[in-house]
């Protein structure tokens, strides 16, 4: 492949990958989620935090993206997910990058003298080419690029973090650990489960170690090393002084839903490592706001290929043992950033908790396809030009066209379309918001919040549900204009002429109430809305 087709195709997956998570991004998925809600009421009222405590605690990086968009395209709920979709499509060019580089390093350390640092090991490109496509299309990567969600920062970094070091390794250049330590220190202000890269990070150092203890080259590795970590310290040590300061916002939320928190640790960790293990090919996360319930986190011709994949680096690391360094990265990756799932029992299996696995998963699908392929041509004797390449290269063709239709159908008709995705994204909630909105400045406004959720700010606020009100409310006027209220403090509203109290869901006993204070109103629907005139 030359240089100018192998940019060709990867402008085209890029631009794949853009439709994918940039059309119609202002209605699907439809309403917004309350935890996706605050995001932005923060990124209004308190931009700039390195760590948000409220609602289990949230490191900041994305809430002040979210702030940055906010400031160039004003304040909506496409504002918020245009950052996602952003970072999605950059994971795209990183995790191109990382693959050709694995398999860069690959070449290098099983040949004999090793390659020029400038050359790329030819197969690197199309394994690169196919990840990259993989990920472009996948229902998984697309869902959670169009939602609102932190944790969709860990995957862009974890490619390019790596991508550095990796290249480091290979050109011995400091500038590249330079940028590796910036970025994967930045990673501690992405989401939780990014520290357990820590482990992925221990596993890569060692096995690199390795490999310049076998070409004496000790003290350069210590060198480079020095650079890597120290420009991670010095980007990581704002949170890390903060969590010193607040020890208790560490852990947040992964404390009590940890297998360590159940009677019988051993079973549960069992459990959820085998639903998490099944989530790729038999049955996946059940919460429709992550994935079509139940279904393969995969598409089933991309399952199969991941588990090909997998099986080709296991039979390469226990065949050429430390020169296959690029499938012992791989397969420690796969097996080390499972872990937020599998060391917690709530909502098993969980695609969100374990986002950090992406990168690597792809990359087995990459593996396996190019493995049917070598298999393939083994098989048939094909000469350039020639029918037989020409069919092979309009069936690809067709193949590759079929997954792009594939993963649009399940996502925007199978997935966008189904009623349970507007339950699973509040669009109730968006609707109370608009209707608010829609209402005059004469007319006092009241939110009644009986809904459970944990209270904001906590511990003394008005609970989650109320975030997307409120969100909507401030892409028009800035700040909320309602008074939002919980059920016991009725005796707090004061109409005098005109106004208007919602519920933020239909309930009777609550409406006897407001009947007994103002034995003039009059209940109403519009559009779902409860409301109660005055």
């Amino acid at each position: 492949m030359t240089k100018k087709r192998e940019i060709i195709f990867l402008l085209i997956i890029l631009l794949i990958a853009s439709f994918f998570r940039v059309w119609q991004l202002n209605t699907i998925p439809p309403g917004l989620y309350p935890d996706v809600a605050i995001n932005g009421n923060e990124a209004i009222s308190n931009p700039g935090k390195i760590f948000y405590p409220e609602n289990n605690g949230r490191e900041g990086l994305f809430i002040n993206l979210i702030a940055l968009s906010f400031s160039i395209f004003g304040i909506s709920i496409w504002s918020i997910r245009i950052v996602s979709a952003i970072i999605g499509i950059l994971t795209i060019l990183g995790l191109y990058l990382l693959t050709k580089e694995l398999f860069s390093q690959y070449y290098e350390t099983t040949t004999r003298p090793p390659r020029p640092p400038t050359s790329w090991a030819p197969r690197s490109r199309s394994i690169a080419l196919l990840a990259s496509f993989f990920l472009a299309t996948s229902f998984w990567h697309v869902n959670f690029s169009r939602i609102g969600f932190r944790a969709i920062l860990v995957p862009l970094v974890l490619t390019f973090a790596f991508y550095f070091l990796l290249k480091g390794f290979r050109t011995q250049k400091v500038s590249n650990f330079i940028f590796a330590g910036i970025i994967f220190g930045l990673g501690f202000y992405t989401y939780i489960a990014f520290r357990l890269a820590v482990l992925l990070l221990a596993v890569i150092l060692v096995l690199w170690w390795l490999v310049y203890k076998q070409r004496g080259l000790q003290k350069k590795y210590l060198f480079f090393i020095f650079y890597f970590l120290f420009f991670i310290f010095i980007t990581a040590l704002p949170i890390g002084l903060y969590f010193l300061q607040n020890p208790h916002n560490f852990v947040g939320r992964a404390a009590p839903i940890s297998v360590f928190a159940t009677e019988n640790p051993l079973k549960e960790f069992g459990k959820s490592l085998i639903l998490h293990l099944g989530m790729f090919n038999f049955s996946g996360d059940f919460n429709w706001r992550h994935n079509i319930s139940g279904s393969p986190v995969l598409f089933w011709p991309i399952g199969i290929l991941f588990l090909i994949g997998l099986a080709v680096s296991i039979k390469e690391i226990i065949s050429k043992k430390l020169s296959a360094i690029s499938h012992w990265e791989l397969v420690s990756w796969f097996f080390i950033m499972l872990l937020p799932g599998i060391l917690t029992y709530e909502s098993i299996p969980h695609s969100l908790r374990c986002i950090g696995v992406i990168p690597a998963v792809f990359i087995f699908s990459a593996l396996g396809f190019e493995f049917l392929y070598l298999k393939t041509k083994e098989k048939i004797k094909i000469r350039k030009n020639s029918l037989s390449y020409w069919l092979i290269i309009s069936v690809l063709t067709l193949l590759f066209l079929l997954f792009i239709f594939a993963e649009y159908s399940r996502y925007f008709i199978l997935w966008a379309q189904n009623p349970e995705v507007e339950n699973a994204f509040s669009k109730n909630y968006v609707e109370i918001g608009n209707y608010l909105n829609s209402l005059g400045p004469e007319t006092q406004k009241y939110l009644i919040v009986k809904q459970v959720g944990i209270p904001v700010p906590y511990p003394d606020g008005i609970p989650m549900p109320a975030q997307t009100p409120m969100f909507i409310e401030r892409t028009k006027f800035k700040e909320p204009r309602s008074i939002y209220l919980l059920p016991e403090n009725l005796d707090e509203i004061k109409i005098k002429r005109n106004g208007v109290i919602v519920l933020m869901k239909y309930d009777e006993n609550l409406i006897f109430e407001l009947w007994q204070k103002f034995p003039n109103g009059e209940i109403q629907e519009k559009n779902g809305v409860w409301v109660f005139k005055i």
